[in-house]
C-alpha cells in the first residue's frame, strides 16, 4: 500500500514538472558588493520570509504578523516575501520550488527593493528562518542587520513533518514523497523538505546527494570563508526553539544541535565539527554574545499571548 502511494506521489510530482513552465527567477543586473547601513537614527525595514504552507500574506498569519509589526513600530516598511507571482505560487513553492531558485529569487526581491537598500532586519519562520539564514551566506544584496530565525530547522530534519494546513494534496504528496525516499533523484531534485532532509543514520549519503543543506552548512567542505563573513556580519542571529514542537525534528535542530553518529543522541550546537571549527561563523557570533537561543513553550509556531511583543518586536525596534 505504502508502494502504491509513493509511485502515486511520484506520478503526480512528474506531471507537476512537466506542467510548470512560469519563469521563477527574474533577469536583473549584477548584484552590488558590500552591505552597507541605513542612515544613523532610521526605522530599520523588516523582511519576513513565510513557512510550509503558509503563504505572504494570509490574514490569520503573516499578515497579521505584518500588521502587529507596523502597530508596535509606527512607520515602519515591513515586506512580506512573496515566492512567486500570486499566493498560490507562493504557497506551491514552499513545497516545489527548489531552494536554490527560491533564493535566487528572494535575492532579487531584496535587491529591486529601493527600501531595502540601506539595510534591513529579517524574520523567518519554520523553513523560512532557515532559508533567511542562506539568504544572507548567498545574497550579497541582503543586508541583514538583525536575524531571527522563528523554529527554523537550521539542522534540518529527521522526521517528517506533521501537515498543519489545509492544503492537504500538498502536504500529503509531501510525506508520501519522503517516504519513499528523500535522496532519489527525482525526489531531491523538486522537494523543497527533502532538501533539508537529515539522515544521521546515512551521513555519506546525506553529504553526496542531498543538494542544498549540506552546502549551506559548509559540512561537504569544511569553512567557508564566504558565509562565515556574512553571517559575522549580522549585529545579532536570534533562534527561538519551540519546546514541545512536534513538527521539527528534533526540535534542537532550531538551536543548530542535531543527532550525533548513528543518530543515538542529540548534540548541542558547541559540540559539533561546525561549531568548533567555526565553519559558517556560528562560534564567532557566539563568543562575541550575537547569538541568541530563545527558548518558546509550546508546539511549533505557537507561540503564547504576549511572547513574540516581548521577546521578539525588541530587535525589529533597533535603529541603525
Amino acid at each position: 500500500k505504502m508502494a502504491s502511494r509513493g509511485l502515486q506521489s511520484l506520478a503526480l510530482l512528474a506531471l507537476v514538472c512537466a506542467c510548470s513552465s512560469v519563469p521563477v527567477v527574474p533577469s536583473g543586473s549584477k548584484v552590488s558588493e558590500g552591505r552597507g547601513g541605513a542612515p544613523a537614527g532610521a526605522k530599520i525595514p523588516v523582511v519576513l520570509w513565510h513557512g510550509m504552507g503558509d503563504t505572504c500574506c494570509l490574514p490569520i498569519s503573516m499578515g497579521w504578523v505584518k500588521k502587529k509589526i507596523e502597530e508596535l513600530i509606527p512607520g515602519v516598511y515591513v515586506n512580506s516575501l512573496m515566492i512567486g507571482d500570486n499566493v498560490v505560487e507562493d504557497q506551491y513553492n514552499g513545497y516545489l520550488l527548489p531552494i536554490a531558485k527560491q533564493l535566487d529569487l528572494a535575492c532579487q526581491l531584496v535587491k529591486s527593493d529601493p527600501k531595502l537598500q540601506g539595510g534591513f532586519h529579517a524574520v523567518g519562520f519554520s523553513q523560512g528562518g532557515l532559508f533567511l539564514r542562506a539568504l544572507v551566506q548567498t545574497c550579497p544584496a541582503a543586508k541583514v542587520v538583525n536575524l531571527v530565525s522563528i523554529g527554523g530547522p537550521q539542522q534540518g530534519i529527521f522526521g517528517i513533518p506533521k501537515c498543519t494546513n489545509g492544503n492537504n494534496t500538498l502536504c500529503q504528496t509531501m510525506r508520501e514523497l519522503l517516504e519513499l525516499g528523500a535522496y532519489l533523484p527525482i525526489v531531491q531534485g523538486r522537494l523543497v523538505q527533502a532538501q533539508y532532509w537529515h539522515d544521521p543514520t546515512a551521513h555519506a549519503k546525506y553529504i553526496s546527494d542531498n543538494v542544498f543543506l549540506p552546502m549551506i552548512n559548509a559540512e561537504s567542505s569544511g569553512r567557508n570563508v564566504t558565509y562565515a563573513t556574512r553571517l559575522e556580519s549580522l549585529k545579532t542571529f536570534v533562534m527561538v526553539k519551540f519546546l514541545n514542537d512536534t513538527v521539527v525534528v528534533p526540535r534542537d535542530s532550531e538551536w543548530f544541535g542535531f543527532y550525533g553518529a548513528g543518530g543515538k543522541d542529540i548534540l548541542p550546537l558547541e559540540d559539533l565539527p561546525m561549531y568548533k571549527e567555526d565553519w559558517i561563523g556560528l562560534k564567532a557570533l557566539d563568543t562575541s554574545g550575537r547569538l541568541v537561543r530563545l527558548a518558546s513553550p509550546g508546539d511549533h509556531l505557537a507561540m503564547p499571548p504576549g511572547y513574540f511583543e516581548k521577546n521578539i518586536i525588541p530587535y525589529l525596534a533597533q535603529a541603525a
